[in-house]
């Protein structure tokens, strides 16, 4: 079905990214891609999917991929996309319509499908994947994780032979990931082929056939799903790979509302123009030294909330103080740094080093470069933010925060697309900054990272 012949690729005169891969992949097979950030997995799908070489213009590739016998380099798109649907790790890069129905159909559309097939595959896409929630909706109102199941669906409806998802559960909660399981379930059971490029692997763990685990370019070891159970923790974590069991979460609920010693939301409601409110009546503190996590199905409101306590939403009704002290919408901005769960639009400058420097103009370069090293991007200090890899602009961002100096920082989804190496490294900075007396909240699906770096969790119902 997929054949990828020693390909090696690279950018233009830089370092090649990947080195004489070769890779075979069967009808109806279920493939991991695995490995640290930055390893290549994102390129091997491009070259899969045929964005390289068609939409890369000045690049070095070496070797060739075929697509049920066809060349990819020598396949026109529009007949590439018959065979292989994408979802990419940032779904909004896919999405040409306003609306989610529109969405739905677009690809259907696109192929000159017969309008009684059209309807025919979008009544089966919307109850196989119960979808009914989204429907007739506005894309910008969607959440995240709405956003993220919608690129899926629209993907499914065209009913493409191959199916490469990037990154599918970045932004996703345990219900919609559990949800996304049972999806590869269904399209292995149809007898489609599915490759995914993932950092969270416990959702995987009965529907992978072999796991592919890149380092540097290169294929270091092929596992088979016995195989890759066997994994002990240790050479799980010698490896950089996240958990192969879903995490179990014990921390304390949240603090209430009134303490004086902090941020506290009191009876805070917020919602959007006439439409109800998006979340009504919560109360909950965040106190210096500690990390409380926020949590709770996609769309429930956490993004609104912390946009909210930030000063870029108004709130409806309730009052935040911030150590006994109410606060305007204004003050808030003041004394808040979002880091946003698309990073892509915080990202202004031409370099890393630059971005840092934007961020917090009172320290020195050597200041910066300790921050980066922290967050392992001293390496790419005078690369363009937007040439990073996802999980690489996810850490710059962090790294902003760190050096914005404000006092309640807040962060949304720190971990997507992070491997457990970086998981890790954004946990310890995060301490520290709480350490430092910082007032941190984090809204957040990954329970591993919740319970290796958080105090207390606020779930919203």
């Amino acid at each position: 079905m997929v054949s990828i012949e020693n390909i090696s690729f690279g950018y233009e005169n830089k370092e090649k990214i990947l080195k004489n891969i070769n890779l075979d992949i069967k009808q109806g097979e279920c493939i991991l891609l695995c490995g640290e950030s930055g390893c290549g997995k994102t390129t091997v799908t491009k070259l899969i999917n045929g964005l390289i070489p068609h939409f890369c213009e000045k690049h070095n590739l070496e070797g060739k991929v075929f697509l049920s016998g066809r060349h990819v380099a020598g396949t026109e798109l529009y007949e590439l996309a018959k065979s292989v649907g994408s979802v990419f790790q940032n779904p909004k890069s896919q999405f040409f319509n306003l609306d989610t129905d529109s969405e739905l159909s677009f690809g259907m559309e696109n192929e000159g499908m017969p309008p009684e097939e059209m309807k025919k595959r979008l009544k089966d896409t919307i109850e196989k994947l119960q979808l009914k929630k989204l429907l007739g909706r506005n894309i910008f109102s969607l959440s995240g994780g709405e956003k993220q199941t919608l690129a899926f669906a629209s993907v499914y409806a065209m009913n493409p032979a191959v199916y490469v998802l990037d990154e599918p559960t970045a932004n996703l909660d345990t219900q919609a990931i559990e949800r996304l399981r049972k999806q590869i379930g269904i399209l292995k059971r149809e007898g489609h082929t599915v490759i995914v490029a993932e950092h969270r692997l416990y959702f995987l763990y009965d529907c992978i056939d072999r796991a592919f685990y890149l380092k540097n370019g290169k294929i270091l070891c092929v596992f088979s799903k016995e195989e890759f159970h066997k994994l002990t923790d240790d050479a799980r974590i010698s490896m950089g790979l996240r958990s192969i069991q879903q995490a179990e979460v014990t921390l304390p609920q949240a603090l209430p509302g009134g303490r004086r010693d902090g941020l506290s939301a009191e009876e805070l409601s917020c919602g959007y123009k006439k439409a109800p409110p998006v979340f009504g009546k919560l109360s909950f503190s965040a106190i210096p030294g500690e990390i409380l996590a926020i949590t709770g199905y996609n769309g429930i409101g956490k993004t609104t909330l912390i946009r909210c306590l930030c000063g870029l939403v108004r709130e409806r009704d309730g009052k935040v103080f911030l150590e006994g002290k109410e606060m305007s919408a204004r003050s808030r901005r003041k004394q808040s740094f979002l880091v946003m769960q698309d990073v892509n639009h915080q990202l202004f400058s031409d370099s890393v080093l630059e971005e840092c420097k934007m961020a917090g103009r009172e320290h020195t370069e050597e200041q910066i470069r300790c921050v980066l090293e922290k967050l392992g991007l001293l390496p790419f200090l005078e690369q363009h933010p937007m040439a990073l890899s996802g999980g690489q602009k996810q850490r710059l961002a962090i790294a902003t925060a760190i050096l914005s100096g404000k006092k309640i920082l807040i962060f949304d989804e720190p971990t997507s697309g992070l491997d457990y190496v970086n998981m890790r490294a954004v946990s310890e900075v995060i301490r520290q900054l709480a350490d430092a007396n910082h007032i941190i909240l984090v809204v957040t699906h990954d329970r591993e990272f919740m319970q290796c770096a958080c105090d207390r969790v606020l779930e919203i119902k």
